[in-house]
């Protein structure tokens, strides 16, 4: 067996200490001097890329009982029509190379790549799960009778170590597919196989608004606000899990709804940080967003005043950042100056969102015609 072949392929001899450090994680074990170690000795030295391959087919023919062997030749062959472009191929061999070896992450890593490159967002998401599990297998190996605990955490240690980047591109592959993934239903799916695999992700704030779009577009409502609530409870500074309750209680009609919306924006604008100089646009408009809330909140408690303070602050966030949504706080702030009967302060506001396409856009409009015809009256 070749130094160059051991290390590209991972192949490796079975030790006891190889065998503590990847008792979970799949090697690919083909002991030296074996029939099987042999083939592949001739298969390498042999230069011919078109002779390698039927000597490949030969030998997943005579060595077809040994399951290690077959994993090996057909990650081989996987490899080889990867580098050839033939991806469709070097997928189909690259299934039955993780089908012999579920929790090689080195044939994961590839499978995952493969897919990506076949932009089979299905494949991709399904092996970087199943790597995931993989890298968390390392934990739940069984010590050896024969390895003292300081052995036993140093090889966890070690082997996490090791494939930490393998775990870290899995991460980032599995988040990927669900942020380009247009189908709630199918999002919500990976979603929930995306939790456990990765917990504590770095990318758990994006994947918990992921799933409350997923949940809103279903129109699950109960278990949308469900998530929610589990989203602040592993991050109490969630902002689109506080954003999502603060606009949920806002427009129900429940008891002390307006209370909740207030209270959740409230937070929503604390956990925004929208003052601090470095703040990004993304802060600023979820600033905006909930100062919005918090004004239509103040205006069902009958609170105008207070309403209209929070709304001129949401508009100044808005304004120029989010069109749709510097038009719901530009019309709710307009309702508020009518009701106060400042009837110019409400047809200027006014006046900007009647100009923004969308769904606000004739509700204003509708709005202005009434403010427009009571300042002609003189009212």
């Amino acid at each position: 067996m070749t130094r160059s072949r051991s290390a590209l392929l991972a192949i490796v001899l079975s030790t006891t200490s190889l065998s503590l450090l990847y008792g979970q994680v799949d090697k690919i074990v083909i002991p030296a001097g074996t029939p099987e170690d042999q083939a592949l000795n001739a298969i390498n030295n042999e230069q011919d890329a078109q002779k390698r391959l039927a000597m490949y087919q030969d030998f997943l023919d005579k060595f077809a009982s040994n399951p290690a062997a077959v994993a090996y030749a057909n990650w081989q062959l996987s490899q080889y029509y990867q580098t050839a472009s033939d991806l469709q191929k070097a997928s189909e061999y690259g299934d039955k190379a993780a089908a012999g070896a579920p929790h090689n992450i080195d044939i994961l890593v590839s499978q995952v790549t493969i897919a990506q490159g076949l932009k089979d967002n299905a494949r991709a998401f399904k092996y970087a799960i199943q790597g995931g599990e993989a890298f968390d297998s390392i934990e739940k190996q069984t010590k050896a009778a024969d390895v003292t605990d300081e052995q036993f955490a140093s090889s966890i240690a070690s082997a996490k170590e090791e494939n930490q980047g393998s775990y870290d591109f899995f991460e980032s592959a599995a988040f990927n597919t669900i942020a380009i993934e247009s189908d709630a239903k199918t999002r919500m799916d990976y979603i929930e196989q995306f939790t456990p695999v990765f917990p504590k992700s770095k990318f758990d704030e994006q994947v918990a608004s992921y799933a409350m779009l997923s949940l809103s577009q279903l129109k699950d409502n109960k278990r949308l606000n469900s998530y929610a609530e589990e989203a602040l409870a592993a991050n109490a500074n969630n902002i689109p899990a506080l954003l999502l309750l603060a606009n949920a209680y806002v427009d129900s009609s429940e008891p002390g709804g307006a209370a909740k919306a207030l209270t959740y924006a409230q937070r929503a604008i604390v956990a925004a940080k929208a003052d601090d100089p470095a703040a990004e646009n993304s802060k600023k408009i979820s600033a905006g967003v909930a100062h919005s809330i918090a004004g239509r909140a103040y205006a069902k408690q009958e609170k105008t005043n207070l309403s209209v303070t929070e709304l001129k602050s949401a508009i100044a966030l808005l304004k120029g950042q989010d069109d749709q949504q510097f038009a719901i706080a530009g019309y709710y702030l307009g309702w508020n100056y009518a009701k106060l009967a400042r009837l110019t302060d409400a047809r200027t506001v006014l006046n900007d969102v009647a100009a923004i396409p969308g769904p606000v856009q004739q509700t204003a409009k509708d709005l202005l015609t009434k403010v427009n015809t009571k300042r002609a009256a003189g009212n």
